[in-house]
């Protein structure tokens, strides 16, 4: 009965095949339902069964799927539910692992919720699938910031630093050090180094995951890979024989920020010193290198100067006593973040840093350099006192009078007695320096003969100067550097010189305190910015309500503002029939909301978040005198705070809203046009986005440090090793915040309008726009800065790249360089997707 047994299994697979179509159709037309009933949670284990049923539908429901998914991923978002939310993503990975979509969408939660390194894998993964996808890019553009900062491209060209690390290393093996261990390896270029000079053990660990992997590939590239042991560890962790077999007699590491101790040098060597180093060489005693345990960088001396600088300055002090007419004198003591680091217990960077060879309006020493502090790498002793020392005093002899704007230091780094590499900002270097700026202070006028006084430590890893005073010459005082006690001659000398010194004024509690990112003091500091929204505002106040005298309103700075008693009497009675409402939506701290309520009878809405921007906001306003219904928080209003752009009330829409359109790096911020076309919507009749269009200029130069800073540049600055490949992975096309009016640059052409983004009339708008630039001056091109004017209407604009702006600028740096001859024409390819800018030059 073959036949028959034949028949019956066709039978039954006909009938099992049969009931699969059925179960396919049913699921499928079950999804379709709940699509369109919102249960996208549903829709989604249906698709699911589909796709596990019915593999060959893959591509048909392809589209509808991601939709699910993507709509499903976002309810669980929102109800917090993230294992679940990853584990949808891990099965729909695994029907189309080859998805650049869902692979970018994946990497946005991730993101989203602080696994940086998780998101740029699959962001990196989304763009290597399809190059042309525009939304993976600017998303792995994004990370790669993050994840590869841009100091490691500079310090790998820098020629010079390579060359000495690896003299000090081949030295320190050639002695007899031949078993090494690299904290914070980076890309591995010492781990090699030490290699190539015949260790005959070489360890290396690294916290960062992306920097392990990255180096990883890099040593197995250069045929190292059994020869160096990659450990993906905090050098604290590390333990023998669990990891390395025995105490190692060479540590070389370059753990230091531009003040020196910022990445945690002192911490590990401790440990290293405790746990992985053999003992040091006792002193007077002749034996093998290989016997003893020793550091490179063997030792430090850090120095420190006072120096004026008005780009300092602007980012760290409001030196402004009033602002487009709004008075803040004596209202608020506004503070940068190093300020409050200083007297903070929390771990906060008590510094911030600049290249001073290449600010803005340069800087001028107050003092001669100073030495702040040495520390020997190689003394446990040492290390662990300067973690255990308390703060001690420190004076700096006034040479040059000037504005007390910031102490500034750098330091030599002494790798062994022959190689060292300094910081200092007179020297040819990749490092920037670290600036602690003065604050709080009652005068900053030092003059010849003055002291600049301050108080120095070191805690939490950081380098702390603080309590940064200037006293007068007249004073008479003796400091003896590094003394806890002033050396005085009686009582009444005491008295005097207390009196004189410019001590802060956070003491008094009668002054609110608000601390301010810098690029917020530096925007409170922009007084073009605030007279032209000043302006801009009046007209349309003015246009929306002409029965307003003129000259009732503030219009130019002249008039004398509306009537506030007339106004406070309305508010009082709850009747304010003319009040027009003014939303302002844009980032961080802003008083144009105050600005806006002078210039007429308005509800002004703020949308800063910081209840202590909140509560500056209304003490400035009180200070003016506005009524106190003039000022609201939108964000208090709101039932859902991520949806920002609403009616201000059920009956009324917006005269004003302002948007913040262009990032303090020199970005477009992200999803600016969406909110511009949900903006549109909420205006009456005569309303007005600010600004109501913003054009993109851009000019062709030709730079060196831009290539330098964007990426590595072939095998010789990194000494014959093959790193370039690996680290330019990371690498990104646009380089943000910088000045153009320090930038090393040579112009090729002048400046030309890219593009054009109208907020106001997006039919003006194109996604791409080819754009001819006429070379005037022969050279390569090698980078295409960009700026901005940034139009609040045909009459009133801000141009970001102005010396007083508040706004840095940014460049696209290509990825070879064009040879060009005067007279020769390039053609660029300008495009914007979303928040993103590509300018690409059409050969």
């Amino acid at each position: 009965m073959p036949n028959s047994n034949a028949k019956l299994h066709s039978n039954h697979r006909g009938g099992r095949e049969a009931s699969r179509r059925e179960l396919v159709s049913r699921s499928l037309q079950s999804a379709q339902h709940c699509l369109e009933n919102q249960d996208f949670g549903t829709a989604y284990a249906h698709y699911l069964l589909v796709l596990n049923l019915a593999p060959e539908l893959k591509t048909t429901v392809k589209e509808t799927f991601q939709y699910t998914l993507f709509k499903w991923a976002e309810e669980l978002d929102s109800l917090a539910r993230i294992q679940d939310l990853f584990n949808c993503y891990e099965q729909a990975l695994e029907l189309y692992p080859n998805d650049e979509v869902i692979c970018n969408s994946m990497g946005e939660h991730l993101f989203r919720m602080g696994f940086r390194d998780e998101a740029a894998g699959y962001f990196h993964k989304a763009v290597k699938l399809n190059p042309d996808f525009a939304d993976a890019k600017e998303n792995f553009y994004r990370v790669a910031n993050w994840l590869v900062e841009r100091w490691h491209f500079i310090m790998l060209n820098d020629a010079k630093r390579n060359l000495t690390y690896l003299r000090a290393i081949e030295s320190a093996v050639l002695s007899g050090s031949k078993s090494v261990l690299d904290i914070g390896t980076g890309t591995g270029i010492l781990s090699m180094f030490a290699k190539k000079a015949g260790a005959s053990f070489v360890y290396a660990c690294e916290l960062s995951k992306t920097m392990y992997e990255l180096a990883r590939d890099v040593v197995a590239a250069n045929n190292m890979e059994r020869e160096i042991k990659l450990l993906h560890l905090k050098s604290l962790d590390i333990e023998i024989p669990k990891h390395i077999p025995e105490r190692v007699s060479l540590v070389v590491t370059e753990t230091v920020d531009a003040g020196l101790f910022g990445e945690g040098i002192v911490e590990s060597l401790i440990h290293a010193w405790e746990h992985l180093l053999l003992q040091p060489k006792p002193k007077n005693q002749d034996i093998g290198a290989g016997d003893y345990g020793r550091v490179i960088p063997a030792s430090a001396t850090i120095f420190g100067m006072a120096v004026e600088c008005k780009e300092i300055r602007r980012h760290h002090r409001v030196g402004m006593q009033e602002v487009a007419g709004v008075c803040l004198t004596n209202s608020v003591q506004f503070f940068s973040p190093t300020y409050a680091a200083a007297g903070s217990e929390e771990t906060v960077e008590p510094y911030t840093t600049e290249k001073l060879s290449r600010i803005p309006r340069g800087y001028r020493a107050l003092t001669e350099p100073c030495q702040v502090l040495t520390v020997d790498f190689n003394d446990l002793q040492e290390l662990k006192s300067l973690a255990d020392r308390k703060p001690w005093k420190l004076s700096l002899p006034v040479t040059e009078g000037g504005i007390l704007d910031a102490v500034v230091v750098w330091f030599v780094l002494q790798l062994d007695d022959e190689h060292s590499l300094s910081t200092s900002p007179s020297e040819e270097t990749c490092w920037e320096q670290a600036v602690y700026p003065v604050q709080g202070l009652l005068d900053y006028s030092v003059k010849t003969g003055d002291t600049v006084m301050m108080e120095v430590c070191c805690q939490d890893c950081y380098l702390k100067i603080q309590k940064i005073s200037s006293l007068p010459s007249e004073c008479g005082m003796d400091f003896s550097d590094r003394d806890d006690t002033l050396s005085l001659g009686n009582e009444a000398e005491l008295c005097n010189a207390l009196a004189g010194l410019q001590t802060s004024t956070k003491q008094d509690g009668s002054i609110p305190v608000c601390v301010l990112e810098s690029t917020e003091i530096a925007l409170l500091n922009d007084v073009a910015y605030h007279e032209c929204f000043k302006a801009a505002m009046s007209k349309v106040l003015l246009s929306l309500n002409p029965s307003k005298d003129l000259h009732s309103m503030d219009i130019d700075g002249h008039g004398s503002g509306i009537n506030l008693q007339e106004h406070q009497n309305k508010s009082s009675l709850g009747v304010d029939p003319d009040a027009l409402y003014v939303l302002d939506v844009s980032e961080g701290f802003s008083i144009l909301p105050i600005i806006a309520g002078k210039l007429g009878p308005v509800r002004a809405y703020s949308s800063v978040e910081k209840e202590q921007h909140q509560a500056a906001l209304q003490v400035i306003a009180e200070a003016n005198h506005f009524p106190k219904e003039t000022l609201e928080f939108w964000l208090s209003h709101l039932e859902e705070e991520s949806v920002v752009l609403q009616r201000p009330k059920s009956d009324k829409l917006w005269s004003i809203i302002i948007l913040d359109v262009i990032e303090t790096s020199g970005l477009i911020q992200q999803e600016v046009m969406e909110k511009a076309a949900i903006s549109r919507c909420l205006l009456h009749s005569g309303g007005k986005i600010f600004p109501q269009y913003v054009l993109v200029y851009g000019m062709l130069v030709e730079s060196e440090s831009l290539l330098l800073e964007s990426a590595v540049q072939g095998t010789e600055p990194t000494l014959g090793f093959n790193i370039a490949p690996f680290i330019n992975q990371f690498k990104v096309p646009v380089r943000v915040y910088l000045d153009l009016s320090t930038l090393p640059c040579v112009p090729l052409s002048k400046p030309a309008e890219l593009l054009r983004l109208d907020l106001m009339n997006p039919l003006l708008n194109s996604p791409s726009r080819e754009v001819k630039i006429q070379i005037c001056k022969s050279g390569r091109v090698t980078a295409i800065p960009f700026w901005y004017h940034i139009h609040l209407d045909e009459d009133h604009s801000l141009n970001t790249s102005d010396e007083s702006s508040h706004w840095k600028q940014a460049a696209v740096v290509l990825d070879e360089p064009i040879p060009v001859q005067v007279g020769d024409e390039l053609v660029l390819d300008v495009q914007h997707h979303k928040s993103n800018i590509s300018i690409t030059v059409k050969r």
